[in-house]
């Protein structure tokens, strides 16, 4: 896998990277950024299950209605 930075990103990376930077090198700095990001994302789709779980036990039992299995998983295709 190759990427190209140049001007400005490139140098924001040269900085973090090497004796006075965070990261020993490139590689490392680019995995940190992948592993925060899907991070962040795991956290996002967790907080809107959690958002969805909580508005579901919070609705009324009477707007609940009964599905086959069937109807779920066609449902969750959509």
């Amino acid at each position: 896998m190759t990427v190209r930075l140049s001007g400005a990103l490139s140098d924001f990376v040269a900085a973090n990277v090497g004796e006075d930077g965070s990261y020993e090198n490139v590689s490392e700095y680019i995995r940190d950024l992948i592993r925060r990001d899907k991070e962040r994302t795991e956290k996002e789709a967790f907080d809107r299950l959690k958002t969805e779980l909580r508005h579901a036990f919070a609705a009324p039992e009477s707007s609940y209605k009964p599905l086959t299995a069937a109807e779920v998983i066609a449902r969750n295709r959509t």
